[in-house]
């Protein structure tokens, strides 16, 4: 399977973006995805996740009641709405697949296999 995240842009403190992690190859529907993001000369950081059974999801402390991780099934995408974003959001953000049904989410990086090309946020203050 290969990942693509797009939908990143530039917008002033306060306003909102929906990006999309967009699978070919493969359905990505029961697999569990998550967005990561990465600002310069920092570690890539967990933002969000959707288990593969669909009943749970998993924020960062920082995005919780801003961001929704959420499945379009019929476009095979995970889409990720920002809303009131920060300028500490800005970051290029990424998806990632785990290939493993885990019990329970997991927010290390290490445990995603799949990664598509990241997409830029930049959030003005």
């Amino acid at each position: 399977v290969q990942l693509q995240a797009s939908g990143g842009g530039l917008v002033q403190a306060g306003g909102y973006l929906r990006l999309s992690c967009a699978a070919t190859g493969r359905a990505i529907s029961t697999s569990t995805v998550a967005w990561f993001r990465q600002a310069p000369g920092k570690e890539r950081e967990f933002v969000a996740a959707i288990s593969w059974s669909n009943l749970s999801t998993l924020y960062a402390d920082s995005v919780k009641g801003r961001f929704t991780i959420s499945r379009d099934n019929a476009k095979n995408t995970v889409p990720l709405r920002m809303n009131n974003l920060k300028p500490e959001d800005t970051a290029v953000y990424y998806c990632g697949r785990d290939r493993a049904r885990r019990i329970g989410l997991v927010t290390g990086p290490s445990a995603y296999d799949d990664w598509g090309q990241g997409t830029q946020v930049t959030v003005s203050s």
